[in-house]
């Protein structure tokens, strides 16, 4: 005896086996198409789906790019708006043009207008002022000031013709000052004229030289030996230098710290005079116009 899926039972046929409820036989066309309908109802759903799958990416694609550029869109106006008006920029045909006055400022005067004539130079004028200070330093270095002298009997402060010379072309004051340096010792004079062209023949003429002024600690010295001497003119003023040594020994040429000492304090004597020149042209160039 056999068992099949519907129980102990035969058909009355002699077949031996059974399938189904009530005996029958199975429909295998029916199955074959059932199971084909599943089969496209499954493909159905895939395609579907996939479709669906599809348009979200595709949609979620398209809002990040509306969304992107939305963003440089307003960042674009943001930056534009940020630019100033028209109206604001600066334009170069509207920018002033520079103004200059018309009036021609004044000439700076010279200082030699105001040291050539006594007329003009009007400024005190003292040994202590023109020789200020007490050391003096200069390119050879330190020069000690010794004693001061001033006096408007100019031929007496003056050796060998250099006082007929003076006298003779108007010398209204002869100023003195001495400087040492080591073993060397210089007097430095000023003479005073009424004008420039009475100081430049007194230049030109000028024979024998300044007469050296000891005291303060500073000996005779250029009185009975060879010694040094320079003369120059600036404006109203002749300015001279005798130099030597303090223990009377005489000078040649060799000697030439004592060259130096004579033309450094020479030209230290023409910048004192200019100084003065310069501040009379500076004064008179700040006070009102006339």
């Amino acid at each position: 005896m056999s068992f099949g899926h519907g129980g102990p039972h035969g058909d009355g046929r002699g077949d031996g086996g059974g399938f189904g409820a009530g005996g029958q036989s199975p429909d295998w066309n029916a199955l074959a198409e059932e199971n084909a309908r599943a089969k496209r109802r499954k493909t159905v759903l895939w395609t579907a789906f996939g479709v669906i799958a599809t348009g979200l990416v595709a949609a979620i694609v398209a809002t990040v790019l509306v969304t992107v550029n939305k963003d440089d869109g307003t960042k674009s106006d943001a930056a534009h708006k940020s630019l100033p008006p028209t109206a604001t920029l600066p334009s170069p045909s509207t920018s002033a043009s520079p103004r200059f006055s018309s009036v021609a400022p004044r000439p700076v005067p010279s200082p030699s207008e105001y040291l050539n004539s006594a007329a003009r130079d009007t400024a005190p004028l003292t040994a202590a002022g023109l020789f200020p200070g007490g050391e003096l330093r200069l390119d050879a270095g330190t020069y000690d000031k010794g004693p001061l002298a001033a006096t408007g009997d100019c031929a007496s402060a003056a050796q060998g013709a250099l006082g007929g010379v003076l006298k003779a072309n108007g010398c209204r004051q002869l100023l003195r000052a001495t400087y040492t340096r080591g073993g060397v010792a210089v007097t430095v004079g000023v003479a005073v004229f009424d004008s420039a062209g009475a100081a430049a023949k007194a230049k030109e003429q000028a024979r024998g030289n300044v007469a050296s002024l000891p005291g303060s600690g500073v000996p005779v010295f250029c009185r009975t030996t060879v010694c040094r001497s320079t003369t120059n003119a600036y404006a109203r003023y002749v300015y001279l230098t005798v130099g030597g040594f303090r223990d009377g020994k005489a000078v040649t040429k060799a000697d030439t710290e004592v060259f130096r000492a004579g033309d450094e304090l020479s030209t230290y004597a023409f910048r004192q005079i200019y100084a003065r020149g310069v501040a009379a042209a500076s004064k008179a160039a700040a006070s009102p116009a006339p």
